[in-house]
């Protein structure tokens, strides 16, 4: 049961980080577009700047959150982890515990902020085009929320004897044969 969490918990991670990678690609030819009509034609796309910033760099920021939880990434200090060594899994589950309710609190806020920017229909003006800016704030809960489910897929790998901070990094076993991955 597990090994299928830790296989579907990789696929959702890897396609946000697919995700928010295209996002890089995108900026990256929308800006160049701009910047080259804006200099050989004098004619900008409208929105360039607020495109970018609501849209682009928030799918850059946030939608790999996950994934790089997941394979351990995230900044992490272990001042007392030689010191603590034989406590090593409970201190993985508090610590893994502490940061799936920092994550519940951060999803539950930001749903609670994209709702209303999606209820009043927000959107931003610029030359004289209305850019609807309200979809982007519904990517923060997304991403904190799967960053929420794989810390508590860590406390259970944790709980299940298992290392919980490699176990999510490295290929779940296979199951179709019955054989696990070496």
């Amino acid at each position: 049961m597990i090994d299928t969490l830790i296989r579907l918990a990789r696929r959702l991670t890897d396609a946000l980080a697919l995700l928010g990678a295209i996002g890089v690609v995108a900026m990256l030819i929308h800006i160049t577009v701009d910047v080259v009509l804006r200099q050989i034609v004098n004619v900008p796309i409208p929105a360039t700047i607020e495109i970018v910033s609501r849209y682009y760099m928030v799918m850059v920021a946030y939608l790999a959150l996950a994934w790089a939880d997941r394979r351990g990434e995230m900044i992490s200090v272990e001042v007392f982890a030689a010191p603590l060594a034989r406590w090593r899994r409970p201190n993985q589950v508090l610590v893994h515990l502490l940061c799936a309710a920092a994550f519940v609190v951060l999803t539950y806020t930001t749903w609670i902020e994209a709702m209303r920017q999606f209820h009043t229909g927000t959107y931003v003006m610029s030359l004289n085009v209305a850019v609807p800016v309200w979809p982007s704030y519904f990517v923060l809960p997304v991403s904190f929320a799967l960053a929420c489910l794989i810390s508590l897929l860590k406390v259970a790998v944790a709980l299940a004897g298992r290392d919980a901070d490699t176990a999510l990094r490295q290929p779940a076993p296979h199951s179709d044969t019955g054989e696990t991955a070496r």
